[in-house]
């Protein structure tokens, strides 16, 4: 933490009574790297001592509206049966960046959210001292109570809360932060705030939302992404039974901005009636260059840039053409995976009531900010005219990371005339209208030498671009595993013009580049007659930080292999690894692991696959090293097993095909989560490390991908190269 930066705090009287603390305070340094917004957090006391803690980031089911009060709470030395937590509201003047993404709320908030606590505790003390007059080292909190024991003089805290808000702040510096020992909410496992209203199924999500005269909007947009509308039978839809309004509405950026695109909204009271009607709909579209686009005509092109040379490099060390000719063996492979969807439970849904010029939403966002000044731009109105209310999301995993479906719902109540407009997608819209995590092409070549060791690896990546640029989350960090650690290696790229709208899932580019690097590494393994495990950490060589720009430290790109070593060891010895070959026939183990968003995991998937080819998924292992504090180790499980579970389903199910510039698939027929009764056991295991506590909602997924593949061959002997698996392949 860097304390030279002047920090600060500011309180003030409660309503009611009490203290009220917001504390504006610094960013780790280890987070550093990471845009940096005033990191915010609220605490009010009232003088029945209920402590109330305001969440500042948006809920999207990954348990942070728990974890970040958690922080503050045990610092502040309140009892946890003492708090009640509030949504924060929007606002990044008081609290800094607000948003759910890149697993980044633990390294942002882990060290200032606990000064905040503890600041809040150190006015207390001293108000409860200088009511005594005494001084405040001699005196001690204990959950939410102050004692001076040479006087036995006891105040709770909402005693003397409203005496503490008068007082001037403390400096950071001077703050003494718990030890880890002395934790009596940070570490202990903490069921979610709103755990028990989920379960009845009390309303809470941004589908749930009612307003008086409230309308329900659907919007019909081109199948092709980029179209343009040229007419609709708006009259005809107009005159239909229950329907409140319809009309045209024009883009005001497309695809690329998230803005509003060209459609056509219909309202009704109901949603039934909306949808109904959109169902009678007749429009013309002028389909735009992107309807010339294929999924099929993707994959032919990436053939053809495969021969030839990559039109740039991202790394290339070494010689690796001359270190392959000297090479013992050289194998060679391509990989491929899909596009895909976010698929989130809770299709995407805004309600927007536009009065007087301003316009009030209700967004289940996880990027409130962004989506606030694309309203403002749609709209043509000041930010400071639109009041964004975060709700509670049903899922989100990147998708709710972009606002097209909030600027939607704004032009929508604008133009029915101000009257408050519910904006609900159904699930075609979801699969069809998604910024789609994307496809991608690998050529990989690995040159061994006598004894199976790696000396050479290239990598031919084919991807895609939009515009020019290299399209969202579509790259390749040249510092991707196995790089530094293979003394001969090059990683090319060549990109393919793409009209489809991509951007981040659930640990973008790590979900789909561990599919191809560790299960290609398993196939080194194999040729060179080695365990995977024991090939593995011989590539990984001594323990050592392998950073990847030698001038600074970046903790989300520096790579220590010492780390990925021990989560690998242990994962092997909870498996039970050694020992494998003594499954039944065709019932298997594979190993994999990978290090993104600054955690370190390492997992094992035991698989039985029938002489039919269906696919039995028996037990998950998964150990994993995201620093020296689990805040709290129930949902970090849930968060890991989640993680686990969507790897699986997404590589077993999950694909978007494009034909003709459109998406194909419309239902989770067609994409298909995983079900209940496929569902494996998932064993967790935490390390405990050095190093500062780091997020989980993504590093957990990418390995159990090519852990399932590695597993599958090594019960059936086929090698899969592209995703979703193909059981076709495996029958005999």
């Amino acid at each position: 933490m860097n304390t030279g930066r002047r920090s600060f705090l500011k309180a003030s009287a409660a309503i009611g009574g009490g203290l009220m603390l917001r504390a504006v305070l610094p960013m780790p340094a280890a987070a550093a790297d990471v845009p940096i917004g005033r990191l915010t957090a609220y605490i009010r006391i009232a003088p029945d001592g209920i402590v109330t803690i305001r969440s500042k980031n948006p809920e999207v089911g990954q348990g942070i509206q728990t974890m970040l009060p958690m922080l503050i709470a045990d610092e502040l030395d309140v009892p946890w049966s003492a708090v009640r937590i509030e949504q924060a509201p929007l606002d990044p003047a008081a609290f800094g960046q607000q948003f759910a993404g890149g697993s980044t709320a633990t390294p942002l908030n882990y060290l200032p959210l606990r000064q905040a606590g503890a600041a809040g505790r150190a006015m207390l003390l001293r108000a409860a001292a200088e009511s005594w007059g005494v001084a405040p080292d001699t005196c001690r909190t204990e959950a939410g109570v102050i004692y001076h024991d040479a006087s036995n003089t006891s105040a709770r805290y909402g005693d003397v809360a409203q005496r503490a808000a008068t007082l001037p702040l403390p400096a950071l510096d001077s703050l003494r932060l718990k030890e880890a020992k002395d934790f009596r909410i940070i570490g202990h496992p903490i069921p979610g705030v709103d755990v028990t209203k989920i379960v009845t199924g009390k309303k809470l999500y941004g589908i749930d939302i009612v307003l008086p005269d409230m309308l329900v909007a659907v919007f019909e947009k081109c199948p092709v992404f980029g179209g343009k509308l040229v007419s609709a039978n708006i009259d005809a839809i107009k005159s239909m039974p229950g329907i409140r309004d319809a009309f045209i509405v024009r883009g005001n950026g497309g695809r690329d901005s998230q803005g509003v695109t060209d459609g056509v909204a219909i309202l009704a009271k109901n949603w039934w009636l909306a949808n109904r009607a959109r169902q009678e709909l007749r429009i013309v579209w002028d389909e735009g260059a992107t309807a010339e686009q294929s999924s099929q005509g993707f994959a032919a092109q990436a053939a053809k840039l495969f021969d030839e040379p990559p039109t740039m490099w991202l790394r290339r060390d070494g010689d690796a053409d001359v270190a392959m000719k000297s090479a013992a063996q050289v194998i060679e492979a391509r990989y491929d995976y899909p596009f895909l969807p976010h698929i989130p439970l809770e299709p995407q849904n805004c309600t927007a009531h536009w009065q007087d010029g301003k316009v009030t939403l209700w967004a289940p966002t996880q990027n409130p900010a962004p989506g606030r000044s694309l309203v403002a731009n749609a709209l043509g109105i000041a930010e400071t005219d639109v009041t964004v209310n975060m709700i509670r999301m049903g899922g989100g995993f990147g998708r709710r990371l972009r606002n097209d479906f909030m600027a939607e719902a704004a032009w929508i109540s604008r133009q029915a005339g101000g009257v408050p407009v519910k904006l609900l997608w159904n699930r075609q819209d979801d699969i069809q209208h998604d910024f789609y995590r994307p496809a991608g092409f690998h050529a990989l070549k690995g040159g061994l030498d006598k004894d199976g060791r790696l000396i050479a690896l290239t990598d031919h990546f084919v991807s895609f671009s939009r515009d020019g640029k290299l399209a969202d989350s579509a790259g390749l960090n040249e510092y991707e595993f196995p790089a530094a650690l293979v003394d001969n290696l090059s990683y090319g790229l060549s990109m393919m013009d793409l009209g489809v709208p991509t951007g981040p899932l659930r640990a973008p580019r790590s979900n789909a580049l561990s599919f191809v690097f560790q299960s290609f590494v398993d196939e080194l393994a194999f040729k060179a007659h080695q365990d995977p495990l024991d090939f593995r950490l011989a590539v990984l060589g001594q323990p050592r930080v392998i950073r990847a720009d030698p001038a600074k430290p970046n903790p989300r790109a520096d790579f220590d292999t010492g780390r990925m070593r021990d989560v690998l060891l242990k994962v092997a010895e909870i498996s039970n690894w050694a020992d494998r070959a003594k499954l039944p026939p065709r019932s298997a183990k594979g190993i994999a692991f990978h290090f993104s968003h600054m955690g370190y995991f390492a997992e094992v998937v035991e698989v039985t696959v029938s002489k039919a080819g269906e696919i039995t998924l028996d037990h998950v292992w998964a150990v994993g090293d995201v620093g020296s504090q689990i805040i709290n180790p129930l949902n970090a499980v849930n968060q890991v097993q989640g993680a686990v579970l969507d790897g699986l389903g997404a590589a077993l199910g999950q694909a978007i095909t494009i034909e003709r510039g459109r998406v194909v698939e419309t239902n989770f027929h067609e994409v298909r989560p995983l079900r209940m009764d496929q569902v494996p056991p998932v064993e967790v295991v935490f390390l405990t490390t050095n190093h500062l506590p780091t997020g989980l909602g993504e590093p957990a997924l990418p390995p159990v991908i090519p852990a399932l593949c590695n597993a599958i061959f090594a019960a059936t002997g086929k090698r899969l190269r592209s995703l979703p698996v193909d059981t076709t392949m495996l029958r005999i």
